[in-house]
């Protein structure tokens, strides 16, 4: 337990241990940089050259913002990994910004896809070491049956939100006015500020911030030095090769982070550390991984599917002034702002009375699949003719059915966690995030504004039964959790 987790007497952040407020501040600044890169990054991809893009296929596009969106994710086991075995959180966290902000820099400097490449598989592997951790962290701060955990992630959400809602307002206008790689400079300079923020307060983390809860033998570290370069030769082989083109990207990434939620689960599972107890919540946490996926592969199509429809389909003129694509990524994060206090202060009021995870997780399930059947209400329109009232109002029920999981799933994955795979069981479930954002550009290389219909009502709709499903197994999933809700 670190050092701050004083008792609630101690002064607070908005009701929570005031070491968040550092945490709060470390996640805004790269949510920042991340989303307000992400804003940009479609269009930059598929814009021909005089429009300052690349000219890349729409659907090669789509692909190669999926797989790198499930590099991010997936790469949060080697960032879970470095913590719970080599560095411990803290110390993963701070040097994972520190290779996010030089991908940013990458961006912004270096032409075409070379720098394309370069940049996005260095803010994937960081990106991966700052959110596996610096959710951990949030993690370390409450004690195992603290009411107050939900809506600390709650409130740690937020901040994750106003970056995200600041970053693709700042880079849109600077790639409308200036160009791309203004835009992804600029994503570099908050990254930098993050940085600075969460340096100047970091040693106010300490306790099990800072320890690494189940060391590498030393004589374990030059057999993973000598994996590692392999690794790294395989993929820079295959990459180089051509063997595997760019239109497979987001499906290589989705069948690896498939087959390593398999390994991983059984690996835990395995573990001779694992109490019983432990070991039944690990079971439970397998049915909340896929619901998660399902989620996660609809919610990410708003930087593939829904960047496409705001480019081709919605009517961006507001009083004579065409808003930029971006600006639509901005619609979501401004929504969790204003409800993400609320759904804080209704999990914190409720407390013990409040709906259990599995609860949670089949309505927020069934409430994204409902998100995409509303775009029925405005298919067959022709270009730029969908009213952007009406995005905005889809982007609300998407940000409720987030509310409802992902938060949540955050706080889950700390409880159910066993002790010796603290941050690799958070890393799990960005896991299944990983896996639903690959899907996400898999799903995307379908969808056509010709058959619009077919696409959002039959994902849609397949989305809505597994929420159902999910939640006539809830009763068995509690029991399996083991008290905790």
């Amino acid at each position: 337990m670190a050092s701050t987790d004083a008792d609630r007497s101690t002064r607070t952040f908005f009701g929570q241990p005031p070491v968040l407020a550092n945490l709060f501040g470390v996640e805004l600044w790269e949510r920042f940089s991340f989303y307000g890169m992400q804003g940009i990054l479609l269009i930059y991809l598929y814009y021909t050259a005089d429009r300052g893009g690349l000219g890349i296929d729409e659907g090669t596009a789509t692909s190669i913002v999926g797989a790198y969106g499930g590099l991010v994710y997936l790469s949060t086991i080697l960032g879970a990994w470095l913590a719970d075995r080599l560095l411990g959180a803290e110390r993963t966290l701070f040097y994972a910004a520190v290779v996010v902000m030089l991908g940013h820099i990458a961006l912004g400097v270096i032409p075409g896809l070379v720098g394309v490449a370069v940049g996005l598989v260095l803010i994937g592997f960081g990106s991966g070491g700052v959110k596996a951790n610096a959710t951990s962290l949030v993690g370390t701060l409450y004690k195992e049956n603290d009411d107050r955990r939900d809506g600390g992630f709650s409130l740690f959400y937020l901040g994750i939100n106003l970056g995200a809602l600041a970053g693709p307002l700042l880079t849109g206008l600077l790639q409308k006015n200036a160009g791309f790689h203004y835009g992804f400079g600029l994503a570099a300079v908050g990254m930098f500020l993050g940085l600075v923020q969460y340096g100047a307060g970091r040693h106010r983390l300490t306790g099990a911030a800072r320890e690494v809860p189940n060391p590498l033998p030393p004589e374990s570290l030059r057999r993973v030095a000598v994996g590692t370069g392999i690794g790294l030769i395989v993929v820079v082989a295959i990459l180089v090769s051509g063997i595997l083109p760019a239109s497979r990207f987001a499906t290589a990434v989705a069948v690896i982070s498939a087959v390593a939620a398999v390994i991983y689960f059984v690996v835990i599972l395995s573990s001779k550390q694992l109490s019983d107890i432990e070991r039944r919540r690990v079971f439970a946490f397998i049915p909340l991984f896929i619901a998660s996926a399902a989620f996660w592969s609809l919610y990410q199509q708003q930087f593939t599917v829904v960047t496409i429809y705001s480019d081709q389909r919605l009517n961006r003129n507001i009083f004579g002034w065409e808003m930029p694509v971006s600006f639509v990524q901005s619609i979501n994060p401004v929504m969790i702002i204003v409800l993400s206090g609320v759904f804080a202060a209704i999990w914190t009021k409720l407390g013990s009375r409040q709906p259990s995870t599995p609860v949670k997780f089949s309505a927020g399930l069934a409430i994204m699949g409902i998100a995409f059947l509303l775009f029925l209400t405005m298919a067959g329109g022709g270009p730029n003719s969908a009213p952007l009232l009406g995005l905005a109002g889809i982007l609300l029920v998407f940000t409720i059915a987030e509310l409802l999981l992902s938060p949540v799933g955050l706080s889950l994955s700390t409880k159910l966690a066993p002790a010796a795979f603290r941050t690799q069981m958070v890393a799990l479930f960005f896991l299944s995030i990983a896996l639903g954002t690959a899907m996400s550009g898999v799903l995307a290389k379908l969808y056509t504004t010709d058959h619009e219909t077919a696409y959002f009502g039959i994902i849609g709709g397949v989305a809505i039964v597994l929420g159902a499903l999910l939640a006539l197994a809830v009763r068995p999933i509690r029991n399996l959790m083991s008290g905790v809700n």
